[in-house]
This record gives C-alpha cells, sequence and structure tokens, in this order.
C-alpha cells in the first residue's frame, strides 16, 4: 500500500564527516538534529494526539466503563488507605484524604510514564521502521496517553474537595504550569528510557521495580513530618519535588 507523501517530513541535512572534523562540530551537528526532531514532532500534534487516543480505545475495547475503570479503583483504594492510614498516622481524614488524592493520582501519571516509555520505541518499530517520521512523535504519544487517563482521574478531585470541604485559593492555578513541567520532564524521560531499553531489554523491568521502591519512600501516602529528621533529606527527591508542583 502506498505511503501518504504527507506523513513525511524532511530529513535534517547531517554534517558530512571528515578527517578534519572536530567532535565539537560533531556534538553540536546532533544536538541540533535532536532539537529539530522534537520540533517537528509537536508540529504533528493531530498525530501523537490520535494515537494516544486510538491507544486508550484499544486498551480498554470491549469495556464498559473504559478508562474510568481506573478511577474506580482510585475511589476504592483511596476509601481503603484514607481510613487506614489516617487511624496509622492518627491524622483527620478531612484533610488526609485529599493530600493523599493528589498524592496518588500525580504518582499514577508519573510512575505510568517511567513504565511505558521503556517501550517508547519498541512498540512502535513497525511504524518506525516503515514510515520516516520524527522519532519524538513516540515520546510525545507516550505522554498525551497517560494526560489523558490522568484527565480521566481527576473528574474526583472537585466531589473530593467538596465532600471534605477543601478551601480554594488563587494557588490553584499554579496546577497548570506544574503539569506543564511534569509533560516536559516525561517527554525527556520518555527519549531516555525509551532509546537505553531499546538496546538493553533488562533496563524495563528494573524500572519497574525501582518504581515500586520509589513509591513507599516518597511522602505520597504519608506525611513527610512523621520521617522527623530524614525530612530535609526526603525533600531532595525530584520525586517529591514533581509531585509537589502540583
Amino acid at each position: 500500500m502506498p505511503i501518504n507523501p504527507s506523513l513525511h517530513y524532511a530529513p535534517i541535512p547531517s554534517v558530512t564527516g571528515t578527517a578534519t572534523d572536530s567532535p565539537t562540530l560533531s556534538a553540536q551537528s546532533r544536538v541540533v538534529e535532536g532539537l529539530s526532531d522534537l520540533v517537528a514532532g509537536l508540529s504533528r500534534a493531530w498525530m501523537w494526539s490520535a494515537l494516544a487516543y486510538q491507544d486508550i480505545k484499544l486498551r480498554y475495547r470491549g469495556s464498559l466503563f473504559g478508562p474510568f475503570w481506573i478511577t474506580l479503583t482510585n475511589l476504592v483504594l483511596l476509601a481503603a488507605m484514607g481510613t487506614i492510614y489516617a487511624a496509622l498516622f492518627k491524622l483527620d481524614t478531612s484533610s488526609y484524604i485529599p493530600f493523599l488524592m493528589m498524592g496518588l493520582l500525580v504518582w499514577q501519571f508519573l510512575s505510568t510514564i517511567a513504565n511505558e516509555s521503556c517501550t517508547t520505541f519498541t512498540a512502535a518499530q513497525d511504524v518506525i521502521q516503515q514510515v520516516p517520521l520524527p522519532f519524538s512523535i513516540q515520546a510525545y504519544r507516550t505522554v498525551y496517553r497517560n494526560l489523558l487517563v490522568l484527565a480521566h482521574n481527576a473528574v474526583i478531585i472537585p466531589f473530593g474537595l467538596i465532600l471534605f470541604r477543601v478551601p480554594i485559593t488563587w494557588h490553584v492555578v499554579e496546577i497548570v504550569p506544574g503539569l506543564l513541567m511534569l509533560c516536559i520532564n516525561g517527554l525527556w524521560i520518555s527519549l531516555l528510557l525509551g532509546t537505553i531499553s531499546a538496546r538493553f531489554r533488562d533496563v524495563p523491568p528494573i524500572i519497574a521495580n525501582g518504581v515500586q521502591v520509589v513509591f513507599f519512600v516518597t511522602p505520597i501516602f504519608w506525611p513527610l513530618d512523621a520521617v522527623g529528621d530524614w525530612k530535609p533529606l526526603l525533600m531532595l527527591s525530584p520525586v517529591f519535588a514533581a509531585i509537589d508542583v502540583v
């Protein structure tokens, strides 16, 4: 079947290596090519957004609630963990459950990106080998797919804030730039882990196990004040900073 010419993009002119080429020039040309690939991929937002949407449709094909099953699972998880850990840490449920709700939603977004980033390129190898497209399209696809899932899960946030009478201040607008920062970080993580995992197939299980460990050492379901003298050290965690920014 002929390939639609509109799917092609103009290849970036590469610097032909010669005996007099310096390593610095070669590195600079690769940086330029990489940035050009990111820009070319971003300009095809219609493509990676459609691919991400199709991924979700295929994943939940035949399901009655689709991705809202994750939302229902989160509700059950919040009710169970909120009741148990609020009693364990002797915290008021009206303040602890909203804290747990926001932490879990952002954590699921980050952890899923980390795990799925390992298959950014291997899962799309047929498309990559047959159609000359910017490689970054697959990374945008991974991040946007998880952003759609986060949007489904976020429907419980207004109900939780109303139920537990959490005051809404102007600081809520900080969620937008915070989420943008998470997406930007998710993009380079997807590119990095996708590239490494395409070469070393032992990386995905290592990342999966590492994500589980990070979950327990990050103040997601336990308050930061509960660790006492360890608090300054844990505040240096980039994962904690990523969650706290939202």
